[in-house]
C-alpha cells in the first residue's frame, strides 16, 4: 500500500453539547482506512504549543468514537520517543497553530525524521492548518504575524505547494497564487476551502474530501483546488469532493 496523507482544512465538526467536538466525516473515513477495528491514535499538537485544552478536547472527540489516544508531546520534553510512538500508531493528527514553530521544533526533536519513518511504514498521517502545510514543500502561513507569508521547510513528503482555510481567509488565495507564479512555491500547488481535505497517495492527490453536513455537488460548496504555473500564467481549478481526475 502507497504511503497516505490527508491535508486538511477541517478534520471536525461540533459535538453533542456546547464547547464539545467530534470527528467530521472525512476523519471518521480516514480512521477507517486505517483498517483497525480500534484505531491507536496519536495527537501532535505542537504548533499550539501543547495547549492542554486542546489535547483535552481531541482526547474526548477520538475516545468517542472508540479510539485509543496517545500524545507526543514536546513541551518542556519529548514525552515518548518520536520514532516508537508515531510507528505504532494508525493515524496521527496533528493541529493547527504556528507551522514555523511546528517545523523548528520538530527537527530539533527529531520528529521530521520519525514522520517519514511513519510515513513509510503505513501510519495515516492527517493534520488541519498547520498540519497540513507541514507535509507539502511548503505554503502561506500567518506564522510570522497577522499579514501572511510564505513557509518554505515543509517535509516536503509531497512535492507541492499548499494554501489552507482558502475560503475563510481573504489573503490565502492572492497569497498563493502570487508565491506559484513567482517561482516560490511549486508550479503545482494544492489548496483547502474549510471543512476540505485532499488524500494523498504516495505523491499524486487522489481525492477530495469533506466534514459532511452540506451539499457537495452545489457548485458554491467547499472545495479544493490546484494552483498551476505554465509559463507566466497562473491557473486555479476547482476540485470538488470525488476523484481527483
Amino acid at each position: 500500500m502507497l504511503p497516505r496523507i490527508l491535508a486538511t482544512s477541517g478534520g471536525f465538526v461540533p459535538g453533542p453539547v456546547a464547547q464539545s467536538t467530534r470527528p467530521g466525516v472525512m476523519l471518521l473515513d480516514a480512521l477507517a482506512r486505517s483498517g483497525s477495528l480500534r484505531p491507536r491514535v496519536c495527537l501532535v499538537l505542537t504548533a499550539s504549543g501543547d495547549e492542554a485544552a486542546y489535547y483535552a478536547s481531541l482526547f474526548e472527540a477520538f475516545s468517542a468514537v472508540g479510539c485509543d489516544v496517545v500524545p507526543l508531546r514536546l513541551f518542556p520534553q519529548p514525552s515518548a520517543d518520536p520514532v516508537e510512538r508515531l510507528t505504532s500508531s494508525d493515524l496521527v493528527w496533528v493541529g493547527g497553530g504556528s507551522v514555523a514553530n511546528l517545523l523548528s521544533l520538530w527537527r530539533l526533536h527529531g520528529v521530521d525524521t520519525a514522520m517519514r519513518e511513519a510515513h513509510q511504514r503505513g501510519t495515516i498521517l492527517a493534520g488541519v492548518s498547520a498540519g497540513s502545510v507541514c507535509w507539502h514543500i511548503g505554503g502561506t502561513t500567518d506564522s510570522f504575524g497577522p499579514t501572511l507569508r510564505p513557509v518554505l521547510d515543509g517535509l516536503g513528503l509531497v512535492p507541492f505547494g499548499n494554501g489552507v482555510h482558502y475560503d475563510s481567509e481573504p489573503q490565502r488565495r492572492p497569497l498563493l497564487h502570487r508565491l506559484v507564479g513567482e517561482g516560490v512555491l511549486p508550479a503545482i500547488s494544492y489548496a483547502t476551502d474549510d471543512h476540505i481535505g485532499i488524500w494523498y497517495e504516495g505523491t499524486e492527490a487522489t481525492e477530495v474530501v469533506s466534514d459532511g453536513g452540506f451539499d457537495a455537488t452545489s457548485p458554491a460548496s467547499p472545495a479544493a483546488y490546484v494552483v498551476e504555473r505554465s509559463g507566466t500564467n497562473v491557473t486555479e481549478t476547482r476540485l470538488p469532493v470525488g476523484p481527483v481526475r
